[in-house]
Order: C-alpha cells, then structure tokens, then sequence
C-alpha cells in the first residue's frame, strides 16, 4: 500500500452540502422474525433526517436474506419513497471459484430499479476474484443493465468476498458514466484520500462514498458517505451534516461522540456492528427490540452501560 504525503492529502471543503446515504438496520421483534413497523419506521426517520436511505444492504443483513424478504424490503421501501430516491444492495451469493454471473446480477438490478430503487453492486466472489481487466469489463456489462448504478468496495474484514481495487479500476470506474459513485470500505483513509484526489483529477461529479465507519470525518476532505454508523442515529448524522454545510463549530463535537460510538460499535469482530445498532436504537426508543439476525454476530449485554453513556452524550443534540 502507498501512502500519501501530508502535502498530498486533499484540502479540507468547508461549507460543503454532504450526500448521506445511510444503510437501514433491519429490525428483529423478540420472536426473532422481522419487525417490519419498526423497519418501516426507520426508512421514514432515515428520509426525515434529509438522508438517502440504503436498504439490502450489510447493515440489512442481506448476506442472510431469504428472497422473500428481501423482495419485501423493496416493495416496503418502493411505498415508503413513493418516486424519492433511494439505493438498494444487488447482492448474489456465490462460492470461492464461481464464474461472474452477469445474468443474475442484471435480475437483481432490474428488480431493484422496477421498485425505483437504484442498485448497489455488491461484491462476489464470480466478481472479484477476476483480473483487473475482467472486473472492469464486468461493471461495464452491468452498466448496460440500469439507468444508473453505485459501485462497492468492500474490505475482507467485513465479507470474505470483498476485494478493494487498484486504483487503474478505480479509474476506470469513473470513465462509466452510469456509475454516479462507489461506496469505498477499506477503513484505510490514505486509500480513501488518493480515491479523492483521483476523483478530484478525472470526474468531479463522482461520489467518492466513504464506508469507513472509523474516520468519518471523511466527509470534511470530499468524501459523501455509505455508512452503516449512521443507521444508529440519522437523526444525528442529518444534524451534523447540516452543521457542516452551515459552518457551525459544533460539527467538530458531535462528530467527535459519533466517531466515539463508531470505534465502539465496529470493533472486533466488526459484523457485530449491526448486533449494536439494534441495542442503540432500543436505548433511544426507536425499535421495540434490541435483537439482532438470529444468524448474526452478537454483542454482550455489557455493553449496554456503554452505550447508555453514549447515548446521554449525544442527547444533547437531539431535536
């Protein structure tokens, strides 16, 4: 890995209106199955936040998801949005070895765009385990298959199939006009930084969609965000964007809590993140259930002082 000078790293963009994009916690009651109200409600508070909603996504559990359920998250979000924008995972899953299955990815995102949805390429293994050449082949197959679509960078530590690319794909990436931005997770601010700088040089209008819930103070050099952090509170996530974009001071504060709660929360092993977002959202009495997937990685309930701490913190800032 290359690392940039100090004198390399893009300047900071104050008074900046950031894109959010926040993936959607998928809800589970007490008897396990989906607390689809609670769902619903979330999108709602997500879109209230003035946020873009990103449903199917990690923090949706779609690697878990059967196709029913995954087909009602859209047709739920379709009724919810009701024309507004939001974005939504074309995830397959696929074994080490498996060829690109480019026809079941333009299903998947034909059904998300039927839905009005916008699709996310999620990795596979058919897909990254490509050459260089071939994966960018591979978007641009993909390209001919939707209006537009978000390309997705995914680090090992979250999915064994994730792959994080040169920059010579990168690059190419952004030389498909269909392509309006990649969500980038390498939880690696010099990768993030020269994406920027790349994006700076070649496409300005390209969103370089910052994944890294461990800096998202991303956003004060460029970055828009994909994160899964502000499904834990986009009420807040919309409070500090606008703070940004204002120039208010307190951006600085209650990013610092944010970020606080996003060492936490993403530690080892980091799938358990979204385990801590249902216990946050239950603290702050937004879901009915602190559960997660019952197939999902899981938090101690000690850790519930702490986030209970947390949350007094940021209820500062509440509306």
């Amino acid at each position: 890995m290359s690392f940039l000078s100090v004198d390399s790293i893009p300047p900071v963009v104050r008074n900046r209106k950031i894109t959010g994009m926040s993936a959607v916690l998928l809800p589970f009651a007490t008897d396990h199955t989906v607390d689809w109200a609670a769902f619903d409600a979330h999108v709602e508070r997500t879109v209230e936040a003035g946020l873009i909603p990103a449903v199917n996504m990690d923090t949706g559990y779609i690697n878990l998801l059967d196709e029913a359920t995954k087909t009602e998250v859209l047709q739920r979000t379709m009724r919810i949005m009701s024309g507004g924008q939001y974005v939504a995972g074309a995830f397959l899953a696929d074994q080490p070895g498996a060829a690109f299955n480019v026809d079941e990815y333009r299903r998947r995102m034909n059904d998300i765009e039927a839905a009005g949805g916008t699709p996310v390429i999620f990795q596979s293994y058919g897909l990254t385990q490509q050459s260089d050449n071939d994966i960018v082949d591979s978007y641009r197959q993909l390209s001919g298959a939707c209006d537009q679509f978000v390309g997705f960078e995914l680090g090992t530590v979250f999915l064994p199939f994730g792959k994080v690319y040169s920059l010579d794909v990168y690059r190419e990436l952004m030389n498909i006009q269909k392509c309006i931005g990649a969500k980038h997770s390498s939880l690696e601010r010099d990768l993030e930084w020269q994406r920027l700088q790349l994006r700076n040089e070649v496409r300005p209008d390209f969103m370089v969609l910052t994944g890294n819930d461990l800096a998202i103070d991303m956003v004060m050099y460029g970055s828009d965000y994909l994160l899964g952090l502000s499904s834990f509170c986009p009420d807040l996530f919309g409070i500090r964007d606008r703070m940004w974009a204002e120039g208010d001071s307190r951006f600085y504060q209650l990013n610092d809590v944010l970020q606080y709660l996003g060492f936490f929360a993403f530690r080892t092993p980091v799938p358990a993140y979204k385990h801590t977002c249902a216990q946050l959202l239950h603290l702050r009495g937004m879901i009915a259930s602190g559960l997660t997937h019952p197939n999902a990685m899981s938090r101690p309930d000690s850790d519930l002082s702490i986030l209970e701490a947390i949350r007094e913190q940021l209820s500062v800032y509440e509306a």
